[in-house]
């Protein structure tokens, strides 16, 4: 045993002897650097930052439509609440077998959002409705006149 401890030291030594310019080792202290208060939690006068404020507390996001987060309030639809227990609609498992497919036929593991909009054009599907989320810089394509059915 004394002969481990003694070997043990004797690498540290060397360690510390190799780190020659970059001060001492940290592993070395008893200090635990997170028993502290939370850096994060204290006010810009106790952590001496003089820098811009960055936490404001405000959501700087813009409202798209397209949040995935649910609030007070909003529900799952049920065809996703369905989907994520493992249930999927006709329309899902329609789409799934075709990017599967697509995937097996042209060899590639993960297809681009071209290709994506590519087999969906396959499937039948147009854009008949003007959109109703806010997608900044983006135009709106032309809409394709709905069939009579």
């Amino acid at each position: 045993m004394a002969n481990e401890s003694a070997a043990k030291s004797k690498e540290m030594g060397e360690d510390l002897e190799r780190r020659e310019g970059e001060g001492p080792d940290r592993r070395l202290s008893v200090v635990d650097r997170r028993a502290g208060t939370e850096r994060r939690k204290k006010t810009r006068a106790e952590s001496g930052y003089t820098g811009a404020e960055h936490r404001s507390g405000a959501d700087r996001r813009e409202a798209t439509g397209l949040e995935r987060r649910r609030g007070p309030g909003r529900r799952r639809s049920d065809d996703r609440k369905a989907a994520e227990e493992g249930e999927m609609t006709g329309e899902q498992f329609e789409f799934c077998m075709a990017i599967d497919t697509y995937k097996k036929v042209n060899k590639k593991l993960f297809p681009t959002w071209t290709e994506v909009l590519e087999v969906m054009t396959q499937l039948g599907y147009r854009k008949v409705e003007a959109r109703t989320i806010h997608l900044e810089n983006c135009p709106e394509p032309p809409l394709h006149k709905k069939d009579a059915a």
